[in-house]
């Protein structure tokens, strides 16, 4: 699978929990199936020109290879359909829609909260982790 057929997983480059949970999806087999790519970064714009500029920082998006973009709980079925091993966790997170994104509101609306009580270390460990697993 060539970069470009890759899903892209555009995350927020400023957030530490966002960080760090990206680095577990790379380290758990994402690095050859996903394309991370910061919310920053002017190539999410082009991913990204259906969604108005004031949604896009509200939550991750899954966008596959066909343009198609799935975004907060929404994306937890293609992105969990990407990872080696974690089609039960598509399958459980397709069963309710519903649940799924109000579980990811409930995370994204406290990841300040959360991201303060990651150590630095962490942080900065997953920061190293993407950029050497996304190249």
């Amino acid at each position: 699978m060539t970069a470009d057929e890759r899903p892209v997983l555009l995350y927020d480059g400023d957030c530490g929990l966002c960080k760090v949970i990206l680095a577990r999806i790379l380290a758990l087999g994402g690095a050859s199936r996903i394309r991370p790519v910061a919310l920053q970064d002017p190539e999410a714009d082009r991913l990204l020109g259906g969604i108005p500029r004031g949604e896009r920082m509200d939550s991750f998006h899954m966008v596959m290879p066909d343009g198609s973009v799935h975004s907060a709980g929404r994306a937890f079925v293609p992105l969990f359909d990407t990872l080696p091993g974690a089609g039960p966790l598509a399958r459980l997170a397709g069963l309710s829609p519903a649940a799924s994104e109000r579980f990811y509101r409930l995370i994204a609306g406290n990841r300040t909260v959360i991201g303060k009580r990651i150590p630095a270390r962490f942080k900065q460990s997953a920061e190293r982790s993407i950029a050497r697993r996304a190249g």
